[in-house]
């Protein structure tokens, strides 16, 4: 029996700084980055489907959703800049945060008839479904 882990380094190697050191496994490989996916819940009902996207934070201004040649287009952008001056120093942060997301559309959707409503930090797409006229099965000859 050991104590000592398979693969363990001794902490004066420089592997081991280096792995200490590694922004990437320490945060992952998008926390230094602006951009991120937000989450998205897909929702098939009777009559709809529904689209529940997470972005905490936004103001619904910050929105741009569109349908064309069948895809759904959800863009958001949001940019803050705060300056705070005082007697001997000045202090001026910004942050920017944007997203954009695409969906097919079934062909059983009422394009001209989707609403949005943002509340909560939940953007919410209601998509109506038309009703799917099945075509008559039409028996072809073999000559």
């Amino acid at each position: 029996m050991t104590l000592v882990k398979k693969g363990w380094t001794s902490p004066f190697s420089s592997n081991y700084l280096s792995d200490f050191f590694n922004t990437d496994k320490l945060f992952g490989d998008n926390f230094f980055t602006t951009e991120r996916m937000p989450a998205v819940n897909v929702i098939e009902n009777e009559k709809t489907y529904e689209l529940e996207v997470a972005v905490p934070g936004m103001k619904k201004e910050d929105f741009k959703v569109e349908v064309k040649d069948g895809l759904l287009s959800i863009f958001a952008e949001r940019t803050d800049e705060k300056m705070e001056e005082e007697k001997n120093y000045t202090r001026k942060e910004f942050s920017c945060m944007s997203f954009s997301r695409l969906f097919t559309l079934p062909e059983n959707v009422k394009d001209g008839e989707i609403d949005a409503a943002y509340v909560n930090g939940v953007l919410t797409i209601v998509i109506p479904k038309t009703s799917i006229a099945v075509a008559p099965v039409k028996k072809v000859e073999v000559k």
